[in-house]
């Protein structure tokens, strides 16, 4: 059986609570607590979109990915906690498949990639290495998903961050409807709307 198939209870989970509980230790001895974000700490924070993304029913890696998509920084969150030459210290604790989702994820240049990101044919650039690229279809899911995640959190647990971008984060997470969950969707309807 596959960790995806094994749901919420069989072996995915087991692997999740274990690369979970890891990551919180490292992200901790990396200084992340003293990092202050929107709603709390930056553990509070990739601690609350990881729940989220187990309450829209996301895989695993997914909510690993969630739990540590700040590694190495966002476009809208610069500081990093782990420089992208020990990317092989985070696959280690989560797994190849989930650091890949970190990876796409921080690497995200917004300018470029929010255009159209739910078309197939719509262009991600890479901020860190300046490359183009068209994300398959799981990809594009999974950073939707995990870019729902992170804005919801932020803007349901910080008013005054609601306030100054609910409008646009509106807009794009309507624009990656097609790619959304149905949960993250209403999620979405219930936070900015």
């Amino acid at each position: 059986m596959d960790e995806a198939a094994a749901g919420p209870t069989g072996h995915g989970q087991a692997r999740y609570d274990s690369a979970a509980a890891d990551a919180v230790a490292f992200m901790r001895t990396l200084g992340a607590e003293d990092m202050e974000h929107p709603g709390g700490t930056l553990p509070q924070h990739l601690q609350r979109v990881s729940r989220l993304l187990a309450a829209w029913g996301a895989r695993p890696d997914l909510r690993l990915a969630g739990l540590c998509h700040a590694f190495y920084g966002t476009d809208g969150f610069a500081p990093s906690l782990l420089p992208l030459e020990a990317r092989g210290e985070l696959v280690r604790r989560i797994g190849a498949d989930a650091e890949e989702i970190v990876y796409v994820y921080a690497s995200c240049d917004r300018k470029v990639s929010y255009r159209e990101p739910a078309s197939e044919s719509g262009t991600f650039r890479d901020r860190f290495t300046g490359r183009t690229y068209s994300p398959g279809p799981r990809q594009r899911r999974d950073f939707a998903e995990l870019t729902a995640a992170n804005e919801l959190d932020l803007a349901g647990t910080d008013p005054a961050f609601r306030e100054e971008w609910g409008d646009g984060l509106l807009k794009l997470l309507t624009r990656l409807r097609p790619l959304l969950s149905d949960h993250a969707w209403e999620h979405t309807q219930k936070i900015l709307t």
